[in-house]
């Protein structure tokens, strides 16, 4: 833990760099081994090459002819891939392996193995890590690329420790406890046992000890180093700590699903971003998603000050984080952030903002967002939604939508992401929104559509009257609302409830009545003219124009036929739905589910 690996301590300089904790990278050590020992993450390497080279003068056991051959396939390889072929590496070491003598020197070659994971044995007789660099140092540098090392980056002797590199304290600091108790981390607590063997083996060296005490530290000093290195190690028991949690040491902060590639590099958590069980809301458009007030007060969109808007932000600062639609921070033009949590007086700061600041401001209708669900699976998995601000702990989302997302509403969480950039804001309003992935990539038609008792509802609206006593005719009032609430009025302010054809055209204006089919029809193109056959076409019934079997529609009229799956729902390539989608857009497409 010395001062001149660098500092974790804020306050203090780094005794090497004189910088302080955020400045100071940290700075190497090293621990001097009075034995080298064997670097176990290249111990297969090294039997490879010890199985490989001559022990006699250190060349690789194959002809002059053979190396050339290599040498000329791995030159061709790294041309046109520009790294060396794996495989040939493995090809020439099995072709050394197999040869029996030195093709250089004629020593007959003598068998070579391993006691898991670094004791090596020549002909029965063991072989000393001394004796291992011995062998290695041998080796001719023309050698070197036939075992794919790079003899201006590395040599094969350094597999065999002499000098223990020790990380700066920033990569193992240690935490103060609740109880104030300094706990070390694992490499610490690691490098503590190699020092104390290093340093006993050393005693005992200097003092003559006999050869059989020599050799139990040192292989005592091999396991610490192995165990430093990779805790996992076959054959051997893994280091553990006092209570018996095995430690985790380099190998381990590196592999697997925590480890550090894919946990803290592949995949990190992010700012602004929310995540909350969902449910459904069958009001809401399906471009939009409902957001929790309570998230709405946390995550903030950057609004640029303008003349046009400088009003609008005051109001936002004035109403401050803990009401909305507020604001949290305020960015002055020379970078200086308030936060308005510990502002008294928010007047007076209100005053003061000018055209050139950035407020943080409140998520509110409108905002996109980025919702997705996870498992990921396709790129309908992550689409863009408009804010709708609401009260209550859960998103709320459109039934509509669940299917690209494969979503239901049996506990799923969802995530919401806010883009910080107008670059970003205007890709996803473009590229992203929901309206944009209502065909699938998958199979070319609509991946969303009318689901469940969107259909069977739909089925009732249009069906003609089977047995006495079922409606599917509605009161002129019933009528009105249905067309005020399918936002008819809305998108075409020259309609008007007398475009429609009652069914009792003879009785008095107010006992008027309307079919279901007339009132679908208002929803449809003017222009829209198509026939497609419904769930309930039976030929063998011989079903034409008239029939619940036969969907006809004719200038945006509906004459017969009923809304089922066929003429409206997901994955139907000849429905009324992708026929919308793909002739009058995505945006017509939206409006009429």
């Amino acid at each position: 833990m010395d001062p001149k690996l660098g500092t974790i301590e804020p306050g203090t300089k780094c005794a090497t760099c004189g910088n302080r904790v955020g400045a100071c990278p940290g700075h190497f050590g090293h621990i001097e081994l009075a034995r080298p020992v064997v670097h176990v993450g290249h111990a297969k390497l090294l039997l490879k090459i010890l199985r490989g080279i001559c022990h006699e003068c250190g060349r690789v056991l194959l002809t002059d002819e053979q190396i050339e051959e290599y040498y000329d396939r791995q030159a061709k390889y790294i041309e046109i891939f520009e790294k060396p072929d794996e495989t040939l590496i493995g090809e020439i070491f099995k072709t050394a392996r197999k040869t029996k003598e030195c093709p250089h020197c004629g020593t007959e070659k003598q068998k070579i193995t391993i006691e898991k994971p670094t004791t090596f044995y020549r002909g029965g007789e063991r072989l000393t890590p001394v004796d291992v660099r011995e062998l290695l140092e041998k080796i001719p540098e023309s050698d070197y690329g036939l075992f794919g090392i790079n003899p201006e980056t590395a040599r094969p002797e350094w597999i065999i420790l002499t000098v223990l590199p020790i990380p700066p304290v920033c990569v193992r600091p240690s935490i103060t406890l609740d109880s104030g108790i300094r706990s070390e981390d694992d490499l610490t607590h690691k490098l503590v046992d190699v020092i104390r063997i290093n340093q006993r083996l050393r005693e005992n060296i200097d003092a003559g000890a006999p050869q059989l005490i020599v050799e139990d530290l040192w292989e005592l000093l091999q396991y610490h180093v192995t165990t430093y290195f990779n805790n996992e190690v076959s054959g051997i028991p893994p280091a553990r700590h006092r209570s018996g949690r095995a430690l985790r040491t380099l190998t381990q902060r590196l592999k697997g699903k925590e480890g550090r590639f894919r946990s803290n590099l592949s995949g990190k958590r992010v700012d602004f971003s929310a995540r909350t069980v969902i449910s459904p809301n069958p009001h809401i458009s399906l471009n939009q998603v409902g957001v929790p007030y309570k998230i709405a007060k946390i995550l903030t969109v950057p609004s640029y000050v303008t003349e046009f808007n400088i009003e609008e932000m005051k109001q936002a600062v004035l109403n401050g984080p803990h009401t909305h639609p507020g604001a949290n921070y305020i960015i002055r033009e020379d970078g200086r952030r308030i936060d308005l949590r510990f502002v008294k007086n928010r007047e007076m700061v209100a005053s003061t903002i000018k055209p050139g600041f950035i407020i943080e401001r409140h998520l509110r209708d409108g905002d996109l967002v980025l919702f997705n669900r996870q498992p990921s699976l396709h790129r309908m998995s992550i689409m863009a939604h408009e804010v709708k601000v609401m009260p209550g702990k859960t998103f709320r989302l459109s039934l509509v939508v669940c299917p690209p997302y494969n979503a239901d509403f049996d506990g799923d969480e969802m995530n919401l992401h806010v883009p910080q950039s107008e670059e970003a804001r205007t890709e996803a309003e473009y590229l992203l929104k929901v309206q944009e992935h209502l065909i699938s990539p998958r199979y070319g038609a609509p991946i969303i559509g009318a689901i469940q008792d969107f259909i069977s509802i739909g089925y009732i609206f249009t069906r003609n009257e089977r047995s006495p006593g079922v409606p599917n005719v509605f009161s002129r009032k019933d009528t009105f609302m249905l067309l005020y609430w399918g936002n008819v009025f809305r998108r075409n302010p020259t309609f008007s409830i007398d475009d429609l054809d009652p069914v009792n055209p003879d009785d008095p204006l107010e006992e008027w009545k309307y079919t279901g089919k007339e009132i679908f029809s208002c929803i449809l193109p003017h222009d829209l003219n198509m026939e497609i056959k419904s769930k309930f076409y039976r030929e063998e019934e011989g079903m034409t124009i008239g029939s619940d079997g036969y969907d006809v529609i004719r200038n945006g009229k509906m004459i017969s036929g009923v809304i089922d799956k066929n003429l409206m729902g997901d994955g139907k390539s000849t429905s009324i739905l992708h026929r919308i989608i793909r002739d009058y857009g995505p945006i017509r497409g939206r409006q009429f589910l």
